[in-house]
């Protein structure tokens, strides 16, 4: 990547200015800004997420926002309520507080006076939820936004419900929260910090029960879920996401309904910005966002109205790597989506093979409960074996149906929906369909995947318990892909029973019988090669920084085999680091442990805990999050205990404990 040092505005930098709410919160901004805005003022961009602007996203942050100010934005990061150096307390992920906050945020941009008046909001995962949001409720100062890594739907494409099934994440998600949120101000910018940390603790929810309890697409869903009403955002919409992250789909479902404009750019990406994103190749996203502000911020006539609906990058055929920094792949360009280069073509499904006549099947899907080890994050990030790796080990495992090997190779580009006649001898149950590309050496690469708790097969809204022993007739929609197999490589169809850790497993070992199925896939017409060429990563220079201690990771799966014992470990350390510039020393730890015996579902159980560290001369402060997870045939029970130092003192401590009943999962 590209270092730029020398931009068209000379940039100024203000660590904490205060906006304030309607209610007296006041919630801490640092702002860059070309110097003479005052004088000649610009629009604002606006990032406003609750992970820590002073040292959780701030190495990120120094890369992205003074290279876009640079260019002549006011360029915004607000850390959310209760969080960072922000005033208040914080209930839950997107709750209508958040949403006023922002609206509330946006409105006072506006009426600065460094500010043209038009505001751009943009963001990542959180941040790219409510920046959709915030477009939803219409404020009048938004002109257009920049969402990356995000979901149109609370319910069906996030980290709690996938498809009706719980997902391991959920649990997972909740841990991240309570160490996350445990955090308190800096001494630096808030004098009353001690007082104000000790209220966030009293406060500090435990999320997780309370997710996992809304097991339909309910009410608690719907808020915040900007398909409720397409019609709503009227103000142009970039939608970045990336194959290798858990929130592709958001793309086609925008372009395909949203009214207004909309311009979709998908990569090889993980859950990551894309100029630094892996694997690569990685792109001048930067350049490309300041294309996009200066057209709908400024009124540049620079042709962005003009680019295609899709831009996205067609990954090829290659070995297996669960940590992948590159792949290979060319991008291609559609003018409207769905696109006229996509036709569906039916595969039949008969007893091993994927194609051809097909056959009536009556074959037994009944899984080990350990599937799934090879599955990845939900959202990776990095190098760290958080991709999928070589699936041929859970495909031994599965019911598969190949083709012959392909003389030609095959493009896809969209969904892929799976129809099955089925029977069941459980009222739960839940079936995983991978799409997998197999090599000449049999080497299994997960190209797409889709999950379904058969309890929603015809309703998420209104699930029903499976018919046992009686035929019944599921749709599956699988994950968004762009994938090109190679020649002499085979397209296997792979479903199972159990997905851990990625799907919580239901209640009893079902046994499905498919009894017919076909497999309706969106085969693209194809491209020679590369029909766009996007510039490549540029970003400012990085923030100071001195490396105290040096971090590790680890991924490993282990067994006990005196009890059959699978699971699967991960750890993390960060290390120590010292932001020179205002001396704050932070470090963060973590590790999961994820186990299940094979054959008995009620056996699956998570550890999760994080170390947070603070300190800068004499003031320390750590926070230790710890979550648990296991399940009866009725009920989720979950755990959590949060402690908290000052220097040698601990002086906060708290249990939670929850049993969730298991409704419909």
């Amino acid at each position: 990547m590209k270092t730029i040092t020398d931009f068209p505005h000379a940039v100024i930098d203000q660590p904490d200015v205060g906006i304030m709410m309607p209610d007296g919160v006041r919630l801490s901004a640092r702002i860059w800004m070309p110097e003479d805005a005052v004088a000649r003022p610009v629009p604002a961009v606006l990032e406003y997420i609750p992970y820590r602007k002073k040292d959780g996203t701030l190495y990120r942050d120094e890369l992205m926002h003074p290279y876009v100010a640079g260019h002549g934005y006011a360029c915004v990061r607000v850390d959310m309520r209760g969080n960072g150096d922000s005033e208040g307390l914080m209930e839950d992920e997107y709750t209508q507080q958040e949403m006023d906050d922002a609206l509330a945020v946006i409105d006072w941009l506006s009426r600065q006076p460094w500010c043209s008046g038009a505001v751009g909001m943009m963001g990542k995962s959180w941040g790219g939820f409510n920046c959709l949001q915030a477009a939803f409720n219409q404020p009048p100062a938004l002109k257009a936004v920049i969402s990356v890594c995000s979901t149109s739907d609370r319910f069906a494409d996030d980290v709690h419900f996938k498809g009706g099934c719980l997902l391991g994440e959920n649990i997972g998600w909740g841990a991240v929260m309570l160490s996350f949120s445990s955090r308190p101000a800096d001494p630096a910018h808030r004098p009353d910090w001690r007082a104000d940390w000790l209220r966030r603790l009293e406060h500090e929810p435990f999320l997780a029960p309370r997710w996992a309890s809304h097991q339909s697409r309910d009410a608690y869903w719907k808020h915040g879920s900007i398909c409720e009403d397409w019609g709503r955002i009227k103000v142009p919409v970039m939608i970045v996401g990336g194959w290798a992250d858990n929130y592709m789909n958001t793309l086609g479902h925008l372009m395909e309904r949203q009214q207004g404009v909309v311009k979709g750019l998908m990569g090889p990406w993980v859950h990551q910005y894309p100029h630094t994103a892996v694997p690569g190749p990685q792109i001048g996203f930067l350049q490309e966002s300041i294309r996009w502000w200066d057209c709908w911020l400024k009124g540049v006539d620079n042709g962005v109205a003009e680019d295609p609906a899709y831009r996205a990058y067609m990954l090829h055929s290659a070995p297996p790597d669960a940590s992948a920094a590159h792949r290979k792949g060319h991008w291609i360009c559609e003018s409207q989506w769905p696109s006229q280069r996509v036709q569906r073509e039916v595969l039949a499904l008969s007893p091993g093979r994927l194609g051809g006549a097909g056959a009536a099947l009556e074959q037994r899907v009944n899984t080990p409960q350990h599937l799934g080890l090879h599955t990845g994050e939900f959202f990776p990030m990095g190098l760290n074996a958080e991709m999928p790796g070589d699936q041929r080990f859970d495909d031994a495992m599965s019911v598969c149906f190949d083709t012959d090997p392909l003389p030609s190779g095959l493009d896809l580009l969209g969904q892929a929906v799976l129809h099955l006649r089925l029977r069941c001898d459980k009222p739960f149950a839940l079936i995983a369909a991978r799409l997998c590309d197999v090599a000449p050496d049999g080497a299994s690469v997960r190209i797409c995947h889709g999950i379904l708790n058969l309890r929603h097969r015809d309703s998420m809204e209104h699930p029903t318990p499976v018919p046992v022993d009686a035929p019944f007739e599921i749709a599956l929609t699988l994950d968004q892909m762009g994938y090109r197999l190679a020649p002499g490589h085979r397209l296997r169809l792979a479903l199972s029973t159990t997905y851990w850790p990625f799907v919580w497993p239901s209640p009893e070992a079902a046994t499905l019988v498919l009894e017919a199925g076909h497999l309706d896939l969106p085969r693209h017409s194809g491209s020679s090669g590369d029909e766009w060429q996007p510039p490549q990563p540029e970003a400012a220079a990085p923030g100071k920084y001195r490396q105290i201690r040096k971090g590790a990771a680890s991924r490993r799966i282990e067994q006990d085999l005196l009890t059959g014992t699978v699971a699967l470990v991960i750890e993390d350390d960060s290390g120590e680091a010292e932001n020179i510039p205002h001396g704050l020393i932070f470090g963060e730890t973590m590790r999961e442990v994820w186990q299940i015996r094979p054959q008995d579902p009620l056996s699956a159980q998570v550890e999760i805990s994080y170390e947070q560290r603070l300190a800068r001369g004499d003031w320390s402060i750590l926070t230790r999050a710890e979550a648990k997870m296991r399940a009866t045939a009725t009920g989720f029970v979950m755990t959590a205990r949060l402690e908290a130092w000052d220097g040698e003192t601990r002086v906060f401590d708290r249990d939670f404990s929850e049993i969730v009943k298991r409704d419909q999962v």
